[in-house]
């Protein structure tokens, strides 16, 4: 506890990763954050995901999936492991408080926009950004310019920058493909009053209902490294060379045994020798999803990708430019797609949702 204005008393919180090891904030509460007056288990009805035991490659139209209520409850999960779900939302109501303390969450605003709102404060999101909110932050989304459609990774862990941009003390290096700047902070805290408080909560064997005394939004102020911040992908400096450059040039996050990458329009390889579309890959260490947000991707022919659409090409099917994607390459000297790729180390499985929607003469469009 530490004074607070008028004489009062401030209850200290500390919010810090990987134990008493890690990156960490202080907020300072007016009231104590541990009151609840009840606590309650929540079936959320979420299907489990399957294993792709045919290691087949997916096309999955994800716009034809049907709306939810809110960016929270009405998220479609669609491909899981032991690390990561990934969902797919589209709503247009404002979302519950909630907090996710089995992880971090990644979320891609394909579409609309939304203010985000929690114990740190106020955040202004719209199509293109990456929205990182850390494990255990109480928050809200409020739905603004239309439906709010998404990707939203849900990790059992944390989303980080990779280390290789980062110098000795943590600052952005020259040669990262984004800086400090780029990186949008919560602005002055939101506070609320109220008694008797819902907030939903996941954690790792399920989900429960904590009621709060007080309004979880009593935060006054807070310090630290430890907050949800927005990127747009817009800001992502592409990496460029004369011949192909290796997915790892994109990267944009490292998640718990994943990667997440951003594609932007970009120079393509620009040696008169270059071949300008991907080479064949199978993929030896992790299954491939990429999720199309604009534009024409050159080594995609004769299959119906839209912005919304997600592929998974699983580790050990063989792939890459599909028929006509080489001759449509030639002379081509920039690329103008923008997608998000997330590369998982461990097998993902697939819902009875994801299924439904999915291309069935993918697999064979390569022929």
């Amino acid at each position: 506890m530490v004074a607070g204005q008028g004489g009062g008393r401030l209850a200290e919180e500390l919010v810090g990763q990987r134990g008493f090891s890690g990156p960490s904030s202080l907020l300072y509460h007016r009231h104590s954050p541990s009151a609840i007056v009840s606590a309650e288990r929540v079936e959320t009805g979420r299907p489990a995901a399957s294993p792709n035991d045919e290691v087949l490659p997916y096309h999955l139209r994800l716009t034809r999936l049907a709306g939810g209520a809110d960016p929270v409850t009405g998220r479609r999960l669609v491909l899981a492991n032991g690390d990561v779900n990934l969902c797919w939302v589209r709503a247009e109501g404002d979302s519950p408080l909630y907090r996710n303390a089995a992880g971090d969450e990644l979320v891609f605003v394909l579409a609309g926009g939304a203010r985000l709102e929690s114990v740190f404060g106020a955040l202004t999101v719209e199509a293109g950004d990456y929205v990182v909110v850390p494990a255990s932050t109480t928050h809200r989304w409020l739905v603004s310019g239309g439906p709010l459609e998404a990707l939203v990774l849900e990790a059992n862990g944390h989303f980080d920058i990779p280390a290789r941009y980062l110098g000795p003390t943590g600052q952005l290096l020259e040669g990262a493909p984004y800086s400090e700047r780029d990186l949008r902070a919560p602005d002055e805290p939101v506070v609320a009053e109220g008694a008797e408080v819902p907030v939903l909560v996941r954690h790792r064997h399920g989900w429960s209902r904590h009621v709060h005394a007080c309004h979880p939004f009593d935060v006054v102020g807070w310090d630290g490294s430890v907050y949800p911040y927005a990127l747009s992908i817009h800001d992502f400096e592409p990496i460029v060379g004369r011949f192909h450059q290796p997915p790892p040039v994109h990267q944009t996050f490292a998640g718990p045994n994943l990667v997440v990458c951003s594609f932007v329009p970009r120079l393509l390889d620009f040696d008169p020798e270059a071949v300008a579309v991907p080479y064949h890959h199978a993929n030896v260490d992790s299954d491939e999803v990429l999720f199309y947000v604009n534009g024409d991707f050159t080594s995609r022919r004769g299959v119906q990708i839209e912005p919304g659409s997600l592929t998974l090409h699983p580790s050990g099917f063989v792939h890459g430019p599909q028929p006509g994607g080489y001759e449509a390459s030639v002379g081509a000297t920039r690329t103008g797609e923008t997608a998000v790729m997330v590369d998982t180390f461990a097998p993902l499985g697939l819902t009875a949702e994801a299924r439904e929607v999915s291309d069935p003469g993918y697999p064979r469009s390569w022929l």
